[in-house]
């Protein structure tokens, strides 16, 4: 069985990564046709369009984490594969034309799991090994992704598989990854890993996973429009359209930018599962 990475752009599935290799590296990068978000440095489009023969205006995550897979790459001495969907502007248009939210959460299916399942259906097509970067003390959330194992101890999706003679799309649901977890294996821990990168030529944003998350908490959007006000921007313009809805149901993003921050937020302090935007993976 063939083995994969999930890479996220954050430290521990980089120390994934180089510790444990693998056959393949996988970035899933959410991308978007809005110019206000395009990448300001040439040398981090050109890198993307190298990877995925794809010009992309830009990404809602961090422009940092670009940086991050080139470092990666380079010191690890292996090649990290980046794979993009649909933009995100595209997904909010097409599905529904409503905004994904913490109930009905589509975006890390359209723009993570559905662009990395496509990959390995071009690249592997036979069941895989995917490493996943959840540290020794985040047990639980390895059992709830165990937990929908087949039982065959496989994940599966569902996805277009070909179109039925009346031209609609065909769909099928396939068994493609046995999710492992070696950190949690081995009892690494977040202070072994942050102590592991100090010395280390990779540059890190100091979160991953789209800027806007609907998962952050409010505190920490209103830092984001701060340090990324164009794409906080364009989080804030989707909830403008009509019959858009919210991206949460407490509060507006428009309301948020209107705060006046109270406190000096250091980023380190909001790494958490959900305020990091994790998105599952």
């Amino acid at each position: 069985m063939k083995t994969v990475t999930s890479v996220s752009g954050g430290m521990t599935s980089a120390y994934v990564a180089v510790n444990y290799p693998s056959d393949y590296n996988w970035f899933a990068l959410v991308s978007t046709e809005d110019k206000n978000c395009a990448f300001k440095d040439d040398a981090c489009a050109k890198y993307v369009k190298e990877k995925t023969g794809q010009d992309i205006v830009g990404t809602l995550e961090d422009d940092m984490i670009i940086y991050t897979m080139m470092d990666l790459e380079q010191y690890m001495g292996r090649s990290i594969d980046i794979v993009i969907g649909s933009s995100f502007d595209h997904v909010v248009d097409k599905k529904g034309g409503w905004l994904p939210n913490k109930l009905h959460r589509y975006c890390t299916v359209e723009m993570k799991l559905r662009p990395l399942f496509r990959k390995w259906r071009e690249v592997c097509n036979d069941p895989v090994e995917m490493q996943i970067g959840f540290r020794a003390n985040e047990q639980r959330r390895a059992k709830k992704m165990q937990e929908r194992l087949n039982d065959d101890g496989l994940l599966e999706f569902k996805d277009v598989v070909g179109k039925h003679p009346n031209g609609n799309n065909k769909w099928k649901t396939v068994a493609w990854q046995k999710p492992s977890f070696p950190l949690i294996q081995d009892a690494i821990f977040k202070d072994q890993i942050i102590e592991f990168w100090k010395d280390k030529p990779v540059r890190f944003a100091p979160l991953n996973n789209c800027v806007g998350c609907f998962h952050r908490n409010p505190l920490l959007l209103r830092e984001m429009f701060n340090q990324h006000p164009e794409k906080m921007e364009w989080f804030a313009s989707q909830e403008r359209r009509e019959k858009r809805g919210s991206w949460r149901s407490d509060i507006k993003y428009d309301k948020i930018k209107k705060h006046k921050a109270q406190i000096s937020l250091d980023l380190e302090d909001w790494k958490s599962d959900c305020d990091s935007g994790h998105c599952g993976l």
